[in-house]
């Protein structure tokens, strides 16, 4: 984790620094803030806190203003190349009389809960309340795509928060490319713009909230760019309801049945129903830091949502042991779109998968695997094989290989290399996907084969 708090921290009265300097609680500090005529609070993942018992005057807030960047028209500011962003609070006179500083942090793993989903081409929103560290997700999914999975990636940065205020982008988005937008309102030209001028594989979209963004989303998704983005909300019966962003799962309309097939389905005659494709095929509740629900195929959760019936859902959660759990569970929905959903969990439909990094390995019987890799990334391969402990070695040579290892999809289509790899009895295994539990069950097999 990098957090640069001691930049943060230089920009306030010594009486302030001095406190947040020797704090015993620094590491999990989210905001400080700082109001006219109030003693200043900092709010941490464990409750506020005052920080001192003087009352703040005109002084000490232009004493920080004067250190930190200009504020935009949205009212925020931010510090030369950290990811901390400054809010102000302004009176009728547009004099600064309260200050919000948040504090911005790049967190290197914080996605390993999904990063199966992120090694597929399919789109995927992440929804969340504020403060639940949206923004903190896809910065480090923007260096994950980047740096780890190689791809041409841009992210769409209306207010700096991602790569931080500057011109130079934070490392923490790897290389990752930034396009800043001037004023909030032309952020959907600026997401079309990416699309046109810059051709990247994905494009990352921070707080999409008005229709424009929608329907340029839409647009991008349709023109083959995977799309990563996040929004506010709770959960995806939520979405449905939002007037201005329900386009993004499909957007739903009135539908008027027949009376022969409303008595077959055995429902009214007026109905809701999902109008198109949704833009996002994933979507993921960020319900809190480390406890996630994970719709893989939204658009069959959202026909069941409209239906009143029931759907699976993944829950997945990382302990401190970096032990990823995922458990399917049924959301009995039976009240409808407003209706109460009942979870329980099922024991018998699906299993829960437990991925250790320190403990998930593979002891094989034989010599080291000789791996011949076939539209898959060799460093996304040889991260994974890695982190299970496999002893392995790669080469260019068909001849020269075990094993290969590939796309389904890609695989199907190359006929030399399957009649290559039946002439020399080289076992060929196909994924729909690379990710890290797939190589896990692959793995396994090839093991217990041995």
């Amino acid at each position: 984790m990098t957090d640069d708090l001691e930049k943060l921290f230089d920009k306030f009265p010594f009486f302030l620094y001095e406190t947040l300097v020797n704090s015993s609680y620094k590491t999990k500090l989210i905001e400080i803030v700082v109001d006219l005529g109030r003693r200043p609070e900092a709010r941490y993942s464990i409750g506020p806190g005052y920080l001192s018992q003087k009352i703040v005057s005109w002084q000490d807030l232009d004493y920080i203003t004067k250190r930190i960047g200009k504020f935009s028209n949205e009212n925020r500011a931010g510090i030369e190349r950290t990811l901390h962003r400054i809010s102000c609070i302004r009176n009728r006179q547009f004099l600064i009389t309260g200050l919000t500083c948040r504090v911005g942090r790049s967190i290197f793993g914080a996605i390993s809960i999904i990063r199966d989903l992120l090694e597929s081409d399919y789109s995927i929103l992440i929804l969340g309340k504020p403060g639940i560290g949206k923004t903190t997700i896809i910065r480090e999914i923007g260096r994950v795509l980047s740096d780890e999975m190689e791809k041409r990636v841009i992210i769409v940065d209306t207010s700096n928060e991602i790569g931080g205020e500057s011109d130079i982008p934070h490392l923490g988005i790897g290389r990752a490319r930034r396009m800043q937008v001037a004023i909030t309102e032309s952020q959907h030209q600026i997401m079309i713009e990416a699309v046109e001028n810059h051709m990247p594989e994905v494009i990352i979209i921070d707080e999409i909230a008005n229709s424009l963004e929608v329907l340029a989303a839409r647009t991008i998704a349709e023109k083959g760019v995977k799309l990563i983005g996040t929004t506010h909300g709770d959960c995806l019966e939520n979405l449905i309801k939002n007037p201005t962003l329900v386009d993004l799962i499909g957007g739903i309309q009135y539908v008027t049945l027949s009376d022969e097939e409303a008595k077959r389905r055995k429902t009214q005659k007026t109905i809701l129903e999902r109008t198109t494709y949704p833009t996002f095929t994933i979507v993921v509740e960020m319900n809190q830091q480390n406890f996630w629900t994970v719709h893989e195929d939204v658009k069959m959760s959202i026909d069941m949502v409209l239906r009143g019936q029931e759907y699976l859902e993944q829950v997945r959660s990382l302990s401190l042991l970096n032990t990823i759990t995922i458990i399917s569970r049924q959301n009995s929905n039976k009240g409808g779109l407003f209706g109460s959903p009942n979870s329980s969990y099922l024991s018998k439909t699906w299993h829960s998968l437990n991925v250790s990094k320190e403990i998930q390995t593979f002891q094989l019987k034989s010599k080291p695997l000789i791996i011949y890799s076939y539209s898959i990334s060799d460093n996304l391969l040889k991260e994974a094989l890695c982190r299970m402990g496999v002893k392995f070695k790669m080469t260019n040579e068909v001849k020269n290989a075990s094993i290969i290892i590939g796309l389904k999809k890609y695989l199907k289509k190359n006929n030399s290399l399957i009649s290559i790899a039946n002439n020399y009895n080289i076992p060929t295994y196909s994924l729909n996907f690379i990710s890290y539990y797939g190589l896990v069950r692959l793995f396994s097999t090839i093991n217990n084969s041995q």
